[in-house]
């Protein structure tokens, strides 16, 4: 899933080059990487991304699919109705598949772990008609994930797996801290494995108005068929849509290192920027008694850092963001203002 619009990257990330096709790791793109782990698990011929018409010719360059396999929406309309888009194209094709929805910009490096975790969750998927999240085992109280509530085990049909008693979507961080005190929470990954029948039944259940104009287009599908369908479907995320109303929803807890990048500071994190030490993605920057800092020079410019820490400083040639690493998610703050002042060529 690649429909994102990587608000909280810019001004790196624009519309004609989301955050998925950043190259921030070690030279290689966040795509790349997610289509590497998708192939570990399923093979390159059963491998589909799913992005928007705005970035479609740029994905599909990246990504090395046929056309066909690269499924364009029409416009965004978040998690559900990408998830049910996908669902609806993949069981045309295998009325029995059983499918995993993998966002596009996380970092997961043990590709192994991971497909050997992608294997159980689908064979729980398959067997028990079950909604499979990945649960991550929380490090700290960190406010930008949604959490998972486990409930009971299972049993010895499917070892490791346990029920999702609540879903508890970006906490305050007190609450956060409470849950961690607590114990019997996890970070919800945003992977999902199910089959593509179950996920559709449950999108016509608990979320009809997805529900129906998914119907209407899977009966006679069209391009005009899927633009009407996106006009009139709500945008939901798959979570609020199904996930927290669904009794099918099972978790496997996992132990492999994952981060979804979500901002500058996770962005950091992952490069192991902290007190003292500071990290250059690429370009020419002279640093002065100046750690923690994450910087992204552009083009051959050089930059300088004398004396500040904890900073995030992003330039993209035409747009210079400079903000403290722990206020990194109010970058969407920034994205809503050039909106409303229309400088939209900014984005």
């Amino acid at each position: 899933m690649a429909g994102g619009a990587g608000e909280r990257f810019w001004p790196r990330s624009r519309r004609a080059r989301p955050k998925p096709l950043l190259a921030v790791l070690g030279g290689h793109t966040l795509l790349a990487a997610a289509l590497a782990r998708a192939r570990a698990f399923a093979g390159p011929d059963r491998t589909w991304l799913v992005c928007t018409e705005e970035n479609a010719a740029a994905f599909r360059a990246a990504s090395g699919l046929s056309r066909a396999r690269v499924l364009v929406e029409p416009r965004g309309r978040n998690t559900a109705m990408a998830v049910g888009f996908a669902a609806a194209h993949v069981a045309a094709v295998d009325r029995d598949a059983v499918t995993a929805f993998l966002p596009a910009d996380h970092v997961i490096p043990d590709t192994r772990a991971f497909a050997a975790a992608l294997a159980r969750a689908a064979q729980a998927a398959d067997r028990g008609r079950a909604l499979v999240t990945l649960g991550i085992r929380p490090t700290r109280p960190d406010t930008g994930y949604g959490y998972i509530q486990v409930g009971a085990p299972l049993g010895r049909a499917h070892p490791g797996l346990r029920r999702v008693r609540r879903f508890r979507e970006k906490p305050s961080l007190p609450v956060a801290r409470r849950m961690l005190r607590a114990g019997g929470h996890l970070w919800n990954a945003g992977i999902f494995v199910w089959r593509a029948d179950t996920i559709l039944a449950e999108l016509a259940r608990w979320a009809p108005a997805l529900g129906r104009p998914l119907a209407a287009y899977r009966e006679r599908p069209s391009r005009a068929r899927l633009e009407r369908a996106y006009r009139t479907a709500p945008s939901l995320p798959i979570d609020v849509a199904v996930l927290e109303r669904s009794d099918r929803v099972w978790t496997l807890p996992v132990r492999f290192r994952w981060n979804d990048v979500g901002n500058w500071a996770s962005l950091a994190d992952e490069l192991g920027v902290r007190a003292g030490r500071s990290h250059v993605v690429e370009g020419r920057a002279i640093l002065i008694d100046a750690g923690g800092n994450l910087v992204w020079p552009a083009g051959g410019r050089l930059v300088s850092l004398i004396g500040v820490e904890g900073l995030a400083v992003i330039d993209a040639g035409d747009a210079l963001l400079v903000a403290r690493l722990e206020r990194a998610a109010d970058v969407r703050r920034v994205v809503a203002e050039l909106r409303r002042t229309g400088r939209g060529a900014l984005l």
